[in-house]
């Protein structure tokens, strides 16, 4: 390897891309694009009872969905995979013999039942818990014999009974744990997959990982981490582990509070550009005023340096308002290739790209997420099938259905069918008949809408046109009873 910079983002393919794993990949992929660097994509799938059916791909699809484009990985092989880490298992092995032979790990022949039977004695006797070292000092011929005999084995690296470790961390500054609350750690298991600790580090070694970038609650595990990049006398990445992910009562993210998949965000239709950008301010900020950025735009300001120490409230309100900013940057023909495929599921595929843009252009100020331009908005596709019981009680009476009867018939002979023809139209009627205009507006909008709100509506009249608005005031005062 050369020079330069290399990070990864490793999931293990258990489920859905959880929220923090995007996180974890946005950062690390911002960090190689700033710096001109390799991102790799590693699957950890070395705990094969966790494997979900499917997850590898919907990772990918995912990553690709927000913007994440790895430079290595499954799909993309480079000098240094495979890329998934049970294909790896002949690299991992090697290397667990390598630590035997040198005296820096040791097989560990105890039972489940043994291990169990410490752990109750230990909790009773209110100890930490932590394997007692058993075989720690087997000698090399008996391990083989009882490994010829057919023992079932795990492997176990030897951590220094004394003393404490510091190390650097980007984000934490120097961090010191001793090794009395370390246990001598499991790195190859009985089913002859190694476990996180082992595989990460070889693999980031083999891999030329220079930056570890990762998530807080790996920090306890860094000691075991450098202790093997020693035992093997490999030079140790630098790292940087992310503050914690929190709801809003601070405690840790789940799914208890609420969607944690970044799938769920997608399926109710937020954009990837709003995505992207409040999870990056989920622990970094650019140390200006700026809210709303692009994926350019976070790659030209993003830096581990301004990532913080505490942990990140996941706010789905500002989440909510990013969307909105988004939405009203983003063109509206991106938002119509977007809409189509949510009218086609309604049966609605006769709408014209002209008239699609500018329904969009009537409801943008007034939607949270993609999908309200439909539910929100459905009476600029279709004629309305109901009408809103409160608009009905407050505006629909003997008196309204003469003035819809009437201005149906004014509309209908309008010379213009534009939104200041209609609104003039709806003016000189209130005049003459001494009212408010209101009086008129509002059981206009709930004939043609069904609704009590939206947006302006002699804009949305024009949208509609002639035909449909006429229609629709007619339709009204036969299907709306008078109370």
């Amino acid at each position: 390897m050369n020079d330069q910079i290399r990070v990864r983002f490793a999931p293990s393919p258990t489920g859905y891309l959880h929220v923090g794993g995007l996180r974890t990949a946005l950062y690390n992929y911002l960090f190689a694009r700033r710096h001109n660097g390799r991102f790799v994509l590693r699957i950890e799938d070395t705990d094969q009872a966790r494997k979900v059916e499917g997850a590898v791909e919907n990772l990918i699809e995912t990553l690709r969905w927000a913007g994440i484009e790895y430079d290595e990985g499954p799909g993309r092989e480079g000098d240094v995979g495979p890329y998934v880490q049970s294909q790896r298992l002949p690299i991992y092995h090697s290397h667990v013999q390598q630590l035997i032979d040198a005296g820096t790990a040791y097989s560990c022949f105890c039972t489940p039942e043994r291990l169990d039977e410490i752990r109750q004695k230990q909790m009773a006797a209110k100890q930490a818990v932590a394997y007692d070292r058993h075989c720690r000092d087997l000698s090399p011929a008996d391990a083989a014999r009882r490994i010829a005999a057919g023992e079932k084995r795990v492997v176990r690296m030897k951590v220094p009974l004394t003393g404490e470790m510091t190390f650097h961390d980007i984000i934490r500054g120097d961090v010191t744990i001793g090794y009395n609350v370390l246990d001598d750690q499991v790195i190859l298991k009985s089913d002859g997959f190694p476990t996180y600790h082992l595989a990460v580090v070889v693999d980031d070694h083999l891999m030329g990982v220079t930056h570890v970038i990762r998530g807080e609650e790996w920090l306890p595990s860094v000691p075991k981490h450098i202790l093997l990049y020693q035992y093997f006398g490999w030079s140790v990445p630098q790292m940087a582990h992310l503050p914690l992910l929190l709801n809003p009562d601070r405690s840790k993210l789940s799914k208890r509070q609420g969607d944690v998949a970044v799938e769920d965000y997608r399926t109710k239709g937020y954009l990837k550009e709003a995505m992207v950008n409040f999870i990056a301010f989920l622990g970094w900020n650019p140390g200006d005023e700026r809210e709303i950025f692009s994926m350019q735009e976070l790659t030209e300001a993003f830096t581990l340096e301004r990532v913080g120490q505490s942990g990140a409230v996941f706010n789905v309100d500002k989440l909510n308002w990013l969307n909105q900013q988004h939405l009203k940057l983003k063109p509206a023909a991106e938002i119509a290739a977007m809409l189509r495929p949510m009218l086609a599921a309604r049966g609605i595929t006769d709408v014209t790209d002209e008239y699609l843009q500018r329904a969009i252009g009537l409801m943008r100020e007034r939607v949270t997420l993609l999908p309200e331009f439909i539910e929100n908005g459905l009476y600029l596709f279709r004629d309305p099938d109901e009408y809103e019981d409160a608009g009905v009680k407050k505006s629909w009476d003997a008196e309204a259905v003469g003035r819809i009867t009437t201005l149906a018939d004014e509309l209908a002979s309008l010379a213009m069918f534009d939104h200041p023809s209609i609104e003039g139209c709806v003016r000189l009627l209130s005049e003459r008949w001494g009212i408010k205009a209101g009086k008129i507006i509002h059981p206009t909008r709930l004939a043609v809408s069904g609704r009590t709100g939206g947006p302006g509506l002699f804009e949305m009249m024009e949208l509609l046109g002639r035909d449909a608005v006429v229609r629709r005031l007619r339709s009204a005062v036969e299907r709306i009873p008078v109370r």
